[in-house]
Protein backbone atom coordinates (compact mmCIF):
# COMPACT_ATOMS: atom_id res chain seq x y z
CA UNK A 1 0.00 0.00 0.00
CA UNK A 2 0.90 3.64 0.14
CA UNK A 3 2.60 3.26 3.52
CA UNK A 4 5.34 1.32 1.79
CA UNK A 5 5.62 3.50 -1.33
CA UNK A 6 6.49 6.99 -0.15
CA UNK A 7 9.29 7.91 2.22
CA UNK A 8 7.25 10.53 4.07
CA UNK A 9 4.38 8.10 4.67
CA UNK A 10 6.57 5.52 6.40
CA UNK A 11 5.26 6.83 9.69
CA UNK A 12 5.75 5.52 13.19
CA UNK A 13 2.20 4.18 13.65
CA UNK A 14 0.51 2.85 10.55
CA UNK A 15 3.56 1.77 8.51
CA UNK A 16 5.01 -0.39 11.29
CA UNK A 17 1.68 -2.11 11.93
CA UNK A 18 -0.02 -2.48 8.54
CA UNK A 19 2.96 -3.43 6.35
CA UNK A 20 4.31 -6.38 8.41
CA UNK A 21 0.82 -7.84 8.86
CA UNK A 22 0.12 -7.71 5.14
CA UNK A 23 3.60 -8.83 4.09
CA UNK A 24 3.81 -11.99 6.20
CA UNK A 25 1.09 -13.86 4.28
CA UNK A 26 3.03 -14.81 1.15
CA UNK A 27 6.32 -15.75 2.87
CA UNK A 28 4.39 -17.92 5.34
CA UNK A 29 2.55 -19.70 2.52
CA UNK A 30 5.75 -20.37 0.55
CA UNK A 31 7.46 -21.48 3.74
CA UNK A 32 4.74 -24.06 4.39
CA UNK A 33 4.91 -25.40 0.82
CA UNK A 34 8.69 -25.78 0.80
CA UNK A 35 8.74 -27.32 4.30
CA UNK A 36 5.91 -29.79 3.63
CA UNK A 37 7.12 -31.00 0.25
CA UNK A 38 10.92 -30.66 0.38
CA UNK A 39 11.82 -30.02 4.04
CA UNK A 40 13.64 -26.84 3.03
CA UNK A 41 13.60 -24.26 5.84
CA UNK A 42 14.23 -21.18 3.69
CA UNK A 43 10.85 -20.63 2.03
CA UNK A 44 10.17 -17.23 3.63
CA UNK A 45 13.59 -15.90 2.66
CA UNK A 46 13.27 -17.06 -0.95
CA UNK A 47 9.78 -15.56 -1.19
CA UNK A 48 10.94 -12.25 0.30
CA UNK A 49 13.92 -12.05 -2.07
CA UNK A 50 11.62 -12.64 -5.05
CA UNK A 51 9.14 -10.09 -3.70
CA UNK A 52 11.86 -7.48 -3.20
CA UNK A 53 13.23 -8.13 -6.68
CA UNK A 54 9.78 -7.49 -8.13
CA UNK A 55 9.34 -4.41 -5.93
CA UNK A 56 12.65 -2.92 -7.09
CA UNK A 57 11.71 -3.54 -10.73
CA UNK A 58 8.34 -1.85 -10.08
CA UNK A 59 9.89 1.11 -8.27
CA UNK A 60 12.58 1.60 -10.87
CA UNK A 61 10.48 1.42 -14.03
CA UNK A 62 7.19 2.84 -12.75
CA UNK A 63 8.32 5.47 -10.27
CA UNK A 64 11.61 6.58 -11.77
CA UNK A 65 11.26 5.49 -15.37
CA UNK A 66 7.85 7.03 -16.04
CA UNK A 67 7.49 9.80 -13.47
CA UNK A 68 11.12 10.55 -12.50
CA UNK A 69 10.52 10.32 -8.77
CA UNK A 70 13.86 9.71 -7.06
CA UNK A 71 14.38 6.12 -5.91
CA UNK A 72 15.21 7.40 -2.43
CA UNK A 73 11.64 8.66 -2.20
CA UNK A 74 9.92 5.34 -2.90
CA UNK A 75 12.17 2.41 -1.93
CA UNK A 76 10.56 -0.77 -0.52
CA UNK A 77 10.79 -1.87 3.09
CA UNK A 78 13.57 -4.07 4.36
CA UNK A 79 11.89 -7.40 5.17
CA UNK A 80 14.81 -9.81 4.82
CA UNK A 81 15.68 -9.87 8.58
CA UNK A 82 12.12 -10.91 9.45
CA UNK A 83 12.12 -13.65 6.82
CA UNK A 84 15.40 -15.04 8.12
CA UNK A 85 14.02 -15.09 11.66
CA UNK A 86 10.84 -16.79 10.46
CA UNK A 87 12.87 -19.49 8.71
CA UNK A 88 15.20 -19.97 11.68
CA UNK A 89 12.26 -20.50 14.03
CA UNK A 90 10.82 -23.13 11.68
CA UNK A 91 14.21 -24.81 11.32
CA UNK A 92 14.85 -24.97 15.07
CA UNK A 93 11.35 -25.92 16.17
CA UNK A 94 9.91 -27.83 13.21
CA UNK A 95 6.49 -26.75 14.47
CA UNK A 96 4.01 -24.62 12.57
CA UNK A 97 2.43 -23.43 15.81
CA UNK A 98 5.71 -22.16 17.28
CA UNK A 99 6.65 -20.67 13.94
CA UNK A 100 3.33 -18.85 13.77
CA UNK A 101 3.58 -17.53 17.33
CA UNK A 102 7.29 -16.92 17.86
CA UNK A 103 8.32 -16.42 14.23
CA UNK A 104 5.34 -14.17 13.47
CA UNK A 105 6.13 -12.09 16.54
CA UNK A 106 9.79 -11.88 15.55
CA UNK A 107 8.76 -10.85 12.02
CA UNK A 108 6.70 -7.98 13.38
CA UNK A 109 9.18 -6.91 16.05
CA UNK A 110 12.24 -6.84 13.76
CA UNK A 111 10.46 -4.92 11.00
CA UNK A 112 10.93 -1.40 12.35
CA UNK A 113 14.47 -1.84 13.75
CA UNK A 114 15.48 -3.53 10.50
CA UNK A 115 14.44 -0.41 8.60
CA UNK A 116 16.09 2.13 10.94
CA UNK A 117 19.40 2.38 9.04
CA UNK A 118 17.55 3.17 5.81
CA UNK A 119 14.92 5.52 7.26
CA UNK A 120 17.07 7.43 9.78
CA UNK A 121 18.53 10.01 7.36
CA UNK A 122 15.02 11.07 6.37
CA UNK A 123 13.94 11.91 9.93
CA UNK A 124 16.45 14.73 10.30
CA UNK A 125 14.55 17.96 11.03
CA UNK A 126 14.96 20.98 8.75
CA UNK A 127 13.38 24.42 8.67
CA UNK A 128 11.67 25.20 5.39
CA UNK A 129 9.77 28.46 4.87
CA UNK A 130 9.35 28.92 8.61
CA UNK A 131 8.02 25.39 9.24
CA UNK A 132 9.81 22.53 10.95
CA UNK A 133 9.77 19.50 8.64
CA UNK A 134 11.64 16.26 8.24
CA UNK A 135 13.71 15.58 5.13
CA UNK A 136 11.04 13.05 4.08
CA UNK A 137 8.31 15.69 4.31
CA UNK A 138 10.42 18.11 2.31
CA UNK A 139 10.97 15.52 -0.42
CA UNK A 140 7.20 14.86 -0.46
CA UNK A 141 6.49 18.56 -1.00
CA UNK A 142 9.06 18.97 -3.75
CA UNK A 143 7.83 15.96 -5.74
CA UNK A 144 4.08 16.42 -5.88
CA UNK A 145 1.96 13.41 -6.69
CA UNK A 146 -1.66 13.09 -7.82
CA UNK A 147 -4.28 15.32 -6.24
CA UNK A 148 -6.88 12.73 -5.23
CA UNK A 149 -8.09 13.11 -1.63
CA UNK A 150 -6.16 10.16 -0.24
CA UNK A 151 -2.89 11.68 -1.46
CA UNK A 152 -3.40 15.18 -0.15
CA UNK A 153 -1.26 15.52 2.94
CA UNK A 154 -1.16 18.08 5.69
CA UNK A 155 1.85 18.52 7.93
CA UNK A 156 1.13 19.63 11.46
CA UNK A 157 3.51 22.26 12.78
CA UNK A 158 6.13 20.86 15.10
CA UNK A 159 5.21 17.16 14.91
CA UNK A 160 7.16 16.07 11.81
CA UNK A 161 4.25 13.79 10.83
CA UNK A 162 2.35 13.83 7.56
CA UNK A 163 -0.98 12.08 8.19
CA UNK A 164 -3.59 14.83 8.43
CA UNK A 165 -6.32 12.97 10.28
CA UNK A 166 -4.49 10.34 12.36
CA UNK A 167 -1.47 12.18 13.67
CA UNK A 168 -0.21 11.15 17.07
CA UNK A 169 0.35 14.28 19.21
Amino acid sequence: GDWDFWIEWKDRRLWVTVVPIVLITFPAAVQVLLWERLRLPWGATVCVLALLFGEWINRYFNFWGWTYFPITMCFPSQIIPGAILLDVVLLLSGSYLLTAIVGGMAWGLIFHPGNWPVIAPYHVPVEYNGMLLSIADLIGYNYVRTGTPEYIRMVEKGTLRTFGKDVAP
